[in-house]
This record gives structure tokens, C-alpha cells and sequence, in this order.
């Protein structure tokens, strides 16, 4: 059976890059490319999310990024995670397994 990609709820994007570089530092396809394979090829990130929220997470001191050379040679920026951001990734997961939990009792309800 074939697996479907998934589009992503809103607001969870930010916390799955948060995940991966909690992990290790790295560029932004090596972002998308870790979050498919860690999801078994579930979620997929495309280009057009991916590097607004790198940016938008960039600005709010949670991650912070630097140019260097990616495994074929080429300049890329890579990005890792702050104090700050580990902190927020704490907060968000909280948060995700508190209402998904609920969402999970609400669909056990007959």
C-alpha cells in the first residue's frame, strides 16, 4: 500500500524544524529531506513553507543560521537551534501532546 503525503496542520511546521535541529545543525533541504524520512515519507515540506518559516523562526531568535559548504560543495546556509529556540521547542511539544491527546479522546468518544 502506497503511503500518502500530508499536508502539514497549521503551526506545527515551526515545531518540526525546531525537532530537526534540535538533532543537528543543517541546511534547509537537509531540514525537508530529514522531516520526510523521519515521517517515512509522510510529510512532505515543500520549498514555498520551508524557507518562510526558516526565516520567520530566524527572526524570533530561535534559530540562527551561517554560510557554509553543503556535501557537494556548494555554499549553504545552515541553520541551528538558540537557547531560546530549545526553550520554545520544550513549550510547543507540551502544548502538541496536551491537544493531541484531546483531539485523540475525541475521536475514542461514541
Amino acid at each position: 500500500m502506497a503511503k500518502e503525503k500530508s499536508d502539514l496542520l497549521q503551526g506545527t511546521l515551526d515545531m518540526l524544524i525546531l525537532k530537526t535541529l534540535a538533532l543537528d545543525a543543517m541546511h534547509g533541504w537537509g531540514i525537508a529531506q530529514r522531516i520526510e524520512q523521519i515521517s517515512d515519507g509522510v510529510l512532505n515540506i515543500n520549498q514555498g513553507s520551508l524557507y518562510p518559516a526558516l526565516y520567520r523562526l530566524e527572526q524570533q531568535g530561535w534559530i540562527e543560521s551561517e554560510w557554509g559548504s553543503s556535501d557537494n560543495n556548494r555554499q549553504a546556509k545552515y541553520y541551528k537551534l538558540t537557547r531560546a529556540g530549545r526553550k520554545q521547542l520544550a513549550q510547543e511539544t507540551q502544548n502538541w501532546e496536551r491537544i493531541s491527546a484531546a483531539i485523540a479522546q475525541i475521536l475514542r468518544a461514541s
